[in-house]
């Protein structure tokens, strides 16, 4: 068989980050004066910083005060992560048994740079992980393919032999969009909203090596 490759979505695949984000955001805006518990939280999920900071604060925000504030909120993250790391639990066995395997590996995520090596450096101290795709290297969002494109690129792999790890329904539509297969983990949505995705799961413990060669041996290749 031709090479086979697993591409990692990063918030809640590898890591359990929403605790995380919701904490962050709510620092940054009591800074601001500006109330924010979880049910706007829960409403702006899945929304760009930028939608949320614009959302929230409701002004013409200009492009530099609209970075700052961005940059202040994940270097808020950051440190709420870095003294207890919420690792998604079964991902470094995961990624370990898939290396061992013969899997090659890549993120495709759309967070920051510092974000994705923090996690890295948690999960993958082997350095597995062999192509990396952040934020910074897209210009176009998630259910835009390009992420999982670029990674598959980057690796040397077909799309048609790649599957994505992801949570949320734009990530599945991006990974098909991408000709590639797509396993979807509940926890941030519910299974009716990941169902057009190849395999659903509950837990990473679910998805083994032999799930996943079958996902990309089935000759119906495209999505669901």
């Amino acid at each position: 068989m031709s090479k086979t490759a697993v591409i990692f979505d990063v918030d809640g695949v590898l890591v359990d980050s929403y605790q995380a984000h919701f904490r962050s955001w709510q620092q940054l805006f009591s800074t601001l004066n500006v109330e924010y518990g979880e049910a706007a939280f829960a409403a702006d999920f899945g929304r760009t910083s930028r939608d949320i900071l614009c959302r929230r604060l409701r002004g013409d925000l200009s492009e530099e005060r609209i970075q700052e504030l961005d940059r202040q909120k994940e270097a808020n993250y950051r440190d709420i992560v870095r003294h207890d790391f919420p690792a998604m639990e079964g991902a470094a066995e995961l990624i370990d048994s898939l290396a061992t395997a013969g899997f090659l590996l890549a993120i495709g995520s759309s967070g920051p740079p510092e974000n994705v090596e923090l996690a890295i450096e948690h999960l993958d101290p082997l350095g597995q992980i062999t192509a990396v795709v952040t934020g910074n290297d897209v210009t176009r969002g998630k259910p835009d393919p390009q992420v999982f494109l670029i990674a598959a690129e980057r690796l040397g792999v077909l799309p048609a032999m790649c599957v994505v790890v992801e949570d949320a329904a734009h990530g599945v539509e991006a990974a098909h969009g991408a000709g590639m297969r797509c396993v979807a983990l509940t926890g941030t949505t519910t299974r009716d909203n990941l169902a057009k995705a190849d395999l659903v799961v509950d837990s990473l413990h679910e998805v083994t090596t032999a799930r996943f060669k079958a996902l990309v041996e089935r000759p119906d290749q495209g999505g669901a």
